[in-house]
This record gives C-alpha cells, structure tokens and sequence, in this order.
C-alpha cells in the first residue's frame, strides 16, 4: 500500500478522542481548498506492507483509536479492506474518512469500523462549527446495526 503519513495520537478532530491518522496517498477527487493536496499524487508517498503497518500502529498507538484519511483511502480499495480487517481483529477502534459516498464503501469494511465520514470537501460550506468534518455537507456517523444495512 502507499501512505502519505502517520500522525501519533494527537488528533482531537479526525473523531472522538485523541486518534493517530493514516493518510493515504493518492486522490481521485481534488477538492478546490484541500487541506491535504500533498496527498492527491499517487506515485508520491511511501510504499508499506499492510503488516508492517499494523505492527507499528500496535506498538505506537496507546488508546487504539485510529482514523484512516487521506487522500482517498477507496483508491486502494484491497490495502484498505487488509488494513481494516487487521486493525479491527486487534482491538482498534477504526473511523474512515472518504470524500466519496457511503454507498461506494463496500459493507465488509463499514462492518468493521466505528466511524464513517462521506462527501467531498466543498470550499463554500467550510465549517468549524459541525464536529469532525470540515464541510457542513459531509457527514460523520457512528457506524450501527442501521448504518449497515
């Protein structure tokens, strides 16, 4: 997989609590006032195996909440279902963040997160004030038996 980073637990606004953030590297979207253009290039970043990652997210990440971001994490769609599925098997709790839509995350890994923040970054809806987001049309959810199906 290619990641762009790896920031240890000092997010308080990737999701409830103090999280450590993955940001993928590569983007399909590009939205106009992206905090995170750095990450848009797919040939930029680090090449990582998803168990090298894992074991180091298991050494360093005191309270196990992890937020995958990017980026677009659904761009490397199979890296992203290993990582979940790995991380969730060890007692993470998991928030994706996705500028797509719910509907373009498969359900194996809406299964095995907590999390889910969908929609494209749109510039002129720039909020401070709706948690977790940083436009107020995309949506942060905690991910239930509704959420689902």
């Amino acid at each position: 997989m290619r990641i762009n980073s790896v920031k240890y637990n000092n997010s308080l606004v990737d999701g409830p609590g103090i999280r450590t953030i993955v940001f993928f590297q590569g983007c399909d979207i590009h939205c106009k006032g992206c905090q995170n253009a750095s990450t848009w290039n797919p040939n930029l970043g680090m090449e990582i195996e998803v168990d090298d990652l894992v074991e180091e997210l298991n050494k360093k990440v005191f309270n196990k909440k992890v937020t995958i971001s990017g980026g677009e994490p659904l761009m490397q769609k199979e890296a992203l279902m290993e990582l979940v599925e790995k991380l969730h098997d060890d007692g993470f709790e998991i928030a994706l963040y996705t500028g797509h839509s719910k509907k373009d995350v498969p359900i194996e890994i809406i299964k095995k997160i907590k999390y889910l923040k969908t929609g494209r970054f749109e510039m002129n809806l720039k909020t401070g004030i709706k948690p977790f987001v940083g436009s107020s049309n995309q949506e942060f959810e905690e991910v239930d038996d509704e959420t689902i199906k």
